[in-house]
């Protein structure tokens, strides 16, 4: 009972002391309901809402450059990545109108200020540029097996909703198996006022709104490719049914038939015996050129079907073979469908799609070009393609013959090459070998008025989309730029000098993006390696549409992946191809409104980064897609990086074109503006 007592008086001291505490309490809780706190409280919801659809509903568009941040575990420090990358662009240049597709880029007053620097790549929380930074992975097992699809589903992403199916492209009608568009243009070859320097094997694309509108068909029989490298020996004939060269250069052990496929002996016309016989002579004869290490880069003209640069893959030497599309029209389809690299071009009365000091070696065995003609304007281009201090091999009748129309030949082609300061090195057999200077200071020494005159030095020798070939001597930059670059293999990914020559959105930081998008895509193909077994793909032909400094093809030789890379450098970003050859690797200029001068089914692999979203700008993007399943072999595969937007229009496309796609996310996850399309194109 005591207990029971002293408990309900404690209960009731209890509720008295808390009814006067909150009558303490409640006067003060009045101020939130004054008028000023409602509205701070309705403002700050309303902000919240708008955050939260703001965010939500910009998956499926092109985001602002906003840097994420995270702790790298490595270095302890904050790291802020930017979405783009990877993806060089001017970072105005989603917000303007595109750069102008011919000639060259602006150029800075020297009286003018710096420009402002458009940062891309990778900052830390100070500002300043770093290679810090991680890309994040693939997860293998969460990988999509294309192997597994029909192409009947598509995945959707982002919030994109096409209303407008795009129906099915049809199949182009029987004949164009080998169709390029650029240079089997007959309509507008027949309007040309003169064909006598070669202007009907240059290019001449199709007007507006009469380019491919269709997928062209491969050769009945066509079979999967012979895998590299029994390729470089055998290829299947009905791949390329064309025999003319069987009959041509066939006792020039050029080509053979055996069976059901084209066997290359090795020859050529002036290497009968085999390329390796020959390029054991030229090694001889000067042995500073060593190949593999200090000739790293060459370029074969009038290549034949590329057995000299098929042979030297094997000493560690990348050889760009080029011809034109001739009488022997099938001499570079039979190249790339045997897995070397080769491209069509030709010596008329446009620059070469190469930027200067390109090549550490040019090459012609019999290539049927008069150097001499028009005071030596052709070999005035070999010159501005050639390094400083690199080689120029030739193996014609003139060097060796001794028919009086021939020595003529030879007296005219030593004069040339003795104004433009070139050095004969060696004279041996039939072949004739001579070396460019490394500086300009025998042209200043040449007596007044001997032609050819030096370039003016305000012209751009990197300019060469459309650009006519000039009647001069490329200059060499007065710092050396072009001529230091160290062996192979360590020049991939040393630092070149013509970096800094580079237009680009960065003034300074060039070396810290060029360090980053090493790093970049060296952990992407990394993932690609891992996750979708690019070094059990049979990958061969390698195309990036969009290549920047060439870090996805110096990944691909990091991670052994045995393939080449043709590197394009579209006309609308900055030119980063000088970057790309010092380096070692290939490329070329290009701008994909237009088509590419290769055959069709010749690369095995397309990857295009951040290019779609650029170029649709400027470009029809159906245009580029069906340009690209010309190209693609059958069996071959794309891979595409882009925003969402851009991705989920691909995607339709695709599908249109009757490739099994599938759309995934990129390694920097599912919240990323970008995502990842592969495609299948199916035999």
């Amino acid at each position: 009972m005591f207990v029971s007592q002293e408990n309900s008086r404690f209960e009731l001291q209890g509720h008295s002391q808390i009814s006067a505490a909150m009558k303490d309490i409640v006067p003060n809780l009045n101020f939130v309901k004054t008028p000023a706190i409602i509205k701070v409280t309705a403002f700050a919801v309303v902000a919240l809402s708008c955050f939260y659809l703001g965010k939500h509903y910009s998956d499926g568009y092109q985001q602002l450059s906003f840097f994420s941040t995270f702790r790298s575990p490595q270095t302890g420090s904050a790291v802020g990545v930017s979405p783009n990358v990877g993806k060089f662009s001017d970072q105005n240049l989603n917000l303007t109108d595109p750069p102008p597709t011919t000639g060259s880029p602006p150029k800075n007053s020297n009286n003018a200020p710096p420009p402002d620097v458009g940062r891309i790549g990778i900052v830390n929380d100070e500002g300043a540029m770093t290679v810090e930074f991680e890309v994040g992975e693939f997860d293998p097992d969460s990988v999509e097996d294309l192997g597994n699809s029909d192409g009947g589903e598509e995945k959707r992403v982002g919030s994109r909703d096409s209303t407008a199916k795009i129906e099915k492209f049809r199949v182009c009608e029987a004949g164009m198996e080998d169709y390029t568009p650029c240079l089997d243009n007959v309509e507008e070859i027949a309007r040309l006022n003169s064909t006598e320097r070669g202007e009907k094997y240059e290019r001449h694309c199709p007007e507006k709104g009469k380019g491919l509108n269709c997928l062209v068909p491969v050769p009945k029989g066509y079979k999967h490719r012979i895998p590299w490298p029994a390729s470089r020996d055998k290829v299947w004939f009905s791949n390329v049914p064309h025999t003319r060269l069987v009959d041509d250069k066939g006792g020039q052990n050029w080509i053979s038939i055996k069976g059901d496929k084209f066997v290359f002996p090795g020859g050529g016309t002036q290497f009968i015996h085999g390329a390796d016989q020959y390029l054991d002579q030229i090694s001889q004869m000067v042995p500073d050129i060593a190949f593999g290490n200090h000739t790293r880069v060459v370029l074969d003209i009038g290549c034949g079907v590329a057995s000299f640069g098929a042979f030297l893959l094997q000493r560690n030497v990348i050889t760009l073979s080029i011809a034109p599309k001739d009488v022997h029209e099938n001499q570079i389809q039979f190249a790339l469908e045997r897995g070397v690299p080769a491209m069509v071009a030709v010596f008329a009365t446009h620059r070469l799609l190469y930027p200067s000091q390109a090549f550490d070696l040019i090459h012609c065995s019999r290539c049927r070009i008069n150097w001499t003609r028009d005071d030596g304007i052709l070999l005035l281009e070999v010159n501005r393609m050639l390094r400083a201090g690199g080689y120029f091999a030739w193996a014609a009748q003139p060097v060796y013959k001794h028919e009086e129309n021939l020595q003529e030949q030879w007296k005219e082609m030593e004069d040339l090459t003795n104004r433009l300061c070139w050095e004969l090195v060696k004279k041996e057999g039939y072949i004739a070998i001579w070396r460019k200077p490394l500086n300009n200071s025998c042209y200043h020494n040449r007596d007044t008025g001997v032609q050819p005159p030096l370039c003016d030095p305000n012209e751009d020798p990197d300019d060469v989309w459309y650009v006519g070939m000039k009647p001069c001597i490329t200059r060499l930059p007065e710092n050396g730029y072009g001529a230091n670059v160290t062996a192979w293999p360590a020049r991939l990914h040393d630092l070149p000098e013509r970096l800094q020559t580079i237009e680009m959105d960065a003034y300074i930081s060039r070396k810290e993006i060029f360090k980053a998008d090493s790093k970049f895509w060296h952990e992407v193909i990394d993932g690609y390696v891992r996750a979708y077994h690019w070094n059990d793909s049979n990958l061969r032909n390698v195309l990036d549409m969009r290549a920047g400094f060439g870090g996805f093809a110096a990944a691909l030789i990091d991670f052994q992946v045995d393939c080449w890379v043709m590197n394009v450098v579209p006309v609308s970003g900055f030119n980063s191809l000088p970057v790309i050859y010092d380096r070692g690797l290939i490329g070329v200029r290009h701008d994909w409104c237009e088509p590419f001068d290769t055959y069709p089914r010749t690369y095995d692999l397309l990857h295009a980064a951040g290019l779609f979203s650029i170029e649709q700008k400027r470009c029809n993007i159906s245009n580029i897609m069906l340009e690209m399943d010309r190209m693609l072999r059958p069996d071959g595969r794309v891979y595409i990086r882009d925003t969402v937007s851009v991705v989920n229009e691909l995607h339709e496309i695709a599908v249109a074109m009757g490739w099994v796609s599938a759309v995934h996310d990129t390694s920097e996850g599912p919240h990323a503006s970008w995502r990842l399309l592969r495609c299948d194109k199916r035999l």
